[in-house]
């Protein structure tokens, strides 16, 4: 998710701009837990007050996610660029669609483990999860559509006013409600049973090469990627910038000549299914991103410290750092019906 030139999120849907027609999602087939926090996490960043999910607030919010009433001309919805089966990122996409196939600027990030995030984009431009969809609802690049227009839309729509009822009380259709509702939806999206949970959990073994890639990876690669959640949620600039330099991230937010070239670094979770990878979609695959942190990296003001002189990776260990981040995926997340359009 990117702040102003961000696709958040999937699936080009083409409906008729016809905004009675029904929402998606109106009859899920499921069992309702609500929100489960993993044992084995640290506590959430995001206050779960903020916004307490319900079973309505978050059947509307996956309605308002997978619908493209929100977008221009009714063809792009949150699901456009945020694939379940991706975990929820625009997989094979370097820089995400939207509207009339225009491309964004940076790759689309993936929506999951939402509560500990301190900021998102990025380049941190948002603090608050039920803040992120005005961002790719009006970017021209993205929906472009105005956020009035939006509200007057499902104002005016046959299903959505008693989706709102059940949601909130009552039939009233505000921008805070909508922005409610669609936080609840991404709020309920927590990936925690990789092989790498239920290893650290004791219900599953590590092959030799997974278990010796996770020790490669926390003595090379855990500072910024910290286990359990594999983001340290900091800016940084990893060198990919140097040869990308239009875009100067973290600076565009913070105005601070430090944080230009840096930013967020992105959970590693599900990172097999998340192709190309960094802000810029440049790596296609996990062997050319091990090659760039070994041998690719470029001098700069700003690259992190701990690059400076890369990270050294042998042949081998790069085989067994690949075994170990495959582990990471999770299969029940990525076809959990619960999160299905």
């Amino acid at each position: 998710m990117q702040k102003n030139i961000f696709t958040l999120l999937i699936s080009v849907l083409l409906i008729s701009c016809n905004v009675d027609d029904s929402p998606v999602n109106s009859s899920p087939t499921f069992a309702w837990q609500g929100i489960q926090i993993p044992n084995h996490f640290p506590a959430p960043l995001q206050k779960i007050s903020d916004n307490p999910i319900t079973e309505d607030g978050f059947l509307l919010g996956k309605s308002l996610f997978y619908d493209p009433i929100l977008s221009r001309d009714n063809t792009i919805s949150c699901g456009s660029c945020h694939i379940q089966a991706s975990a929820f990122t625009h997989h094979g996409h370097d820089l995400s669609h939207g509207i009339d196939d225009k491309l964004g600027t940076r790759n689309a990030p993936a929506v999951q483990n939402m509560l500990w995030q301190k900021n998102f984009f990025w380049d941190g431009g948002v603090h608050n999860i039920e803040l992120i969809s005005i961002n790719p609802i009006e970017n021209p690049v993205e929906m472009d559509l105005a956020f009035d227009t939006a509200i007057t839309r499902l104002q005016k729509h046959n299903s959505y006013p008693s989706l709102f009822k059940k949601a909130f009380g009552d039939e009233k259709i505000t921008g805070i409600r909508t922005l409610n509702a669609l936080g609840q939806f991404m709020r309920m999206l927590v990936t925690a049973n990789s092989k790498y949970d239920r290893y650290l959990n004791n219900t599953e073994s590590f092959t030799k090469t997974e278990e010796e890639g996770l020790a490669i990876f926390r003595a090379k690669c855990n500072n910024c990627h910290t286990e359990p959640l594999f983001t340290n949620n900091a800016f940084i600039n990893n060198g990919v910038y140097q040869k990308f330099p239009f875009d100067k991230g973290r600076y565009n937010i913070s105005q601070l000549p430090e944080d230009e070239g840096k930013f967020k670094v992105p959970s590693l979770r599900n990172i097999s299914l998340t192709a190309p990878y960094m802000h810029n979609g440049q790596f296609t695959n996990l062997s050319s991103v091990l090659e760039h942190y070994s041998s690719g990296i470029s001098p700069h003001p700003t690259l992190d410290t701990s690059l400076v002189n890369g990270i050294v990776l042998s042949k081998d260990d790069k085989t067994k750092l690949i075994a170990f981040l495959e582990t990471l995926s999770d299969d029940e997340f990525i076809n959990n019906p619960l999160f299905r359009e």
